[in-house]
């Protein structure tokens, strides 16, 4: 199944899977899991419709694939194993995105420590996070941002506790100078400041406070800034951190959907996420920092240390 070629008229291109069951509604479409006839190998399918022009497969499409495909190097990443063209009722071209199929997400994976009363075993806590920071890092050096990454999107095998980073359908290389991007794309909870203030440039640190956002929950069992809306969500991370000003931000009064908001001084971290250690809470600070520029990247991340004890062997 190595090879992502097109089958151009393949009206039965899904002769070669089994569907089992619906697992997701992603925003490109339908996931399933689904069992390829051939091997018996179970695997993801991901169906998408296809805007049309007159030639066929949208270029931009392709390119999305291609960038799959090249990111499906990284063992931190969801490997694209197959992709398939059919058509639906109507005609209209279907694409179906072939990827390995893993049991369980880091968003399940949190729900049952919470279920139980316990709270996830810090080394594994180190494990995931590590494994996190390095898919990003693989990412981000190949010019692509994630944009949405939540604990839902992160698929784990719980037995090797092995991570890979999923649902990289928004992720579009990134060029300079930077595009404007529509903001409306990140869960609240995950989202950077400096897009729900409304910045329209922004680039690889919008991942990385996404990534501080989850070290937390994976702390803590709990999300570290659920907002209902984009202002609670603002809220809620400025009783934190403290309101942002031009002097520990340098240009956020400048954002679109800056406003003058109530002023709070900030808490220390500890308060929020008292089981880390010191290195940890140092970590998941310098993820959190509000000026993007300031907060550390993820190949830094992955050198500070907080992870010098973890045997990185086979991560």
């Amino acid at each position: 199944m190595e090879n992502i070629g097109f089958n151009e008229n393949q009206k039965s291109a899904m002769d070669a899977f089994e569907k089992l069951e619906k697992v997701g509604e992603g925003t490109y479409g339908k996931v399933y899991r689904a069992r390829e006839k051939a091997t018996g190998k179970i695997v993801a399918l991901k169906k998408t419709r296809l805007h049309e022009d007159e030639e066929g497969v949208p270029p931009t499409t392709l390119r999305e694939v291609s960038i799959l495909r090249m990111l499906s190097m990284d063992p931190h990443v969801v490997r694209l194993l197959d992709v398939k063209q059919g058509q639906n009722k109507e005609g209209k071209t279907i694409l179906y995105l072939v990827f390995e199929y893993m049991d369980t997400d880091v968003k399940k994976y949190i729900r049952s420590f919470r279920s139980s009363g316990t709270t996830m075993p810090p080394n594994i806590v180190k494990s995931l996070m590590y494994q996190l920071c390095k898919g990003v890092a693989f990412c981000h050096g190949h010019g692509v941002l994630h944009r949405d990454l939540k604990p839902h999107n992160l698929l784990m095998d719980p037995k090797t506790k092995m991570l890979k980073i999923a649902d990289l359908g928004l992720a579009r290389a990134f060029t300079l100078p930077m595009k404007k991007y529509t903001h409306e794309i990140l869960t609240l909870w995950y989202r950077a400041p400096e897009v729900l203030l409304g910045a329209t440039h922004y680039s690889t640190p919008v991942d990385i406070w996404s990534v501080g956002c989850i070290f937390a929950e994976l702390v803590t069992n709990q999300a570290l800034f659920p907002g209902d809306s984009e202002l609670q969500q603002l809220l809620h991370i400025f009783r934190l951190l403290g309101t942002p000003n031009e002097e520990r931000w340098p240009g956020v009064s400048k954002l679109m959907n800056w406003h003058e908001y109530p002023q709070w001084s900030p808490q220390k971290l500890s308060s929020v996420v008292p089981n880390l250690d010191e290195a940890g809470q140092d970590l998941l600070l310098q993820m959190l920092r509000y000026e993007p520029s300031k907060r550390i990247s993820a190949k830094k991340a992955m050198e500070h240390p907080y992870f010098d004890d973890l045997n990185k062997a086979g991560l």
